[in-house]
């Protein structure tokens, strides 16, 4: 198990290396840094100056290694728009993301397990008929028009819902949450259900179908043979073997979630890292742009770790083929 661990963790490495070469030539390739930076009848002198002081003078290989080493300690440089440190604007827009990728992720799940669950037991009723209408409306509608017709029909035509922004807000140290103001709460429902709509069909089809499949395995049928009841059937025995796959795919999806929040908090304006990125690429700032790279990066590796650390403690039989790997 420590090896497979080990192992797992050298290539989350090789990973974000390659991640901060193409960040790193982003700096490289989309323009002198120095242009974004000064003024147009700034001096030739001035110009040589900065590039100087900003080690862009150095060899490819040295800027390279700093690089990698200032982003190991979570230092991106300065913003050519705010001109801020961008790890301090990264942080204060960190918890707007999170939250809403953690209430869109909780939706998500709760919902899809519920619905793949009911739509697997009870197949031919309505309601089951209705969750698999929902599913392929979630799939089919991409996340800005679903995002817009929630504005226009909770906002415009109802008025219960908020249309843009976060809300009111609670400071806790350095953590801002709206889940402490009523103004806050309104202001999640609808990014949330637009962020978290497409997992929930696609977690809801995928807990369907396991749960459709485990319930036709032997080890049910001799369940019910000892005459076991529905319920510890259902739930004791098929749904706990059902959430295995639903563990990794829940994880990746989380990433996927905060990768893709972008879209969301464009239409919502809601003030996350997503609609910083976007708003970096409006203006071409690169730091930015490279340090958003470097960070939902590293977000994806580590649930990749953790969730195949977490598949080998569930699955009995992934962990003793490990062992015997090794």
């Amino acid at each position: 198990m420590l090896a497979f661990t080990l192992r797992r963790a050298i290539q989350a490495v090789g990973v974000m290396i390659a991640v901060g070469i193409i960040a790193f030539s982003m700096f490289r390739f989309a323009g002198d840094p120095v242009n974004q930076m000064v003024s147009i009848d700034t001096s030739g002198a001035e110009r040589a100056a900065i590039r100087q002081s900003l080690g862009l003078d150095d060899p490819v290989i040295v800027q390279f290694g700093r690089y990698v080493a200032n982003a190991a300690q979570f230092k991106f440089g300065i913003s050519y728009q705010f001109r801020l440190p961008v790890t301090n604007l990264l942080m204060e827009r960190m918890p707007a993301t999170l939250e809403l990728a953690i209430c869109a992720t909780i939706f998500a799940m709760v919902g899809g397990i519920l619905m793949g669950v009911y739509s697997a037991l009870r197949r031919d009723s309505l309601l089951a008929h209705a969750f698999q209408a929902v599913s392929l409306i979630g799939i089919s509608l991409p996340t800005f028009l679903i995002g817009i017709l929630l504005i226009y029909l909770f906002s415009v035509t109802l008025g219960w819902l908020p249309s843009f922004g976060r809300g009111e807000v609670v400071r806790i140290g350095w953590w801002t949450t709206g889940l402490l103001t009523l103004s806050g709460l309104k202001a999640l429902i609808m990014p949330s259900i637009t962020l978290g709509l497409f997992q929930l069909t696609l977690i809801m089809r995928l807990v369907r179908a396991e749960m459709l499949e485990v319930m036709r395995t032997d080890y049910i049928r001799f369940a019910r043979a000892r005459g076991l009841t529905t319920r510890a059937i259902h739930f004791g025995h098929a749904l706990r073997n059902t959430l295995i796959p639903v563990i990794t795919v829940a994880g990746l999806q989380f990433g996927s979630v905060i990768a893709f929040a972008i879209i969301t908090e464009t239409v919502f304006q809601w003030p996350g890292m997503g609609l910083l990125f976007v708003q970096a690429v409006q203006n071409v700032d690169i730091p930015i742009m490279a340090a958003y790279l470097m960070m939902v990066s590293l977000i994806f590796v580590t649930i990749n770790l953790v969730v195949d650390i977490l598949y080998t403690i569930v699955d009995p039989r992934l962990r003793s083929t490990v062992s015997r790997a090794h």
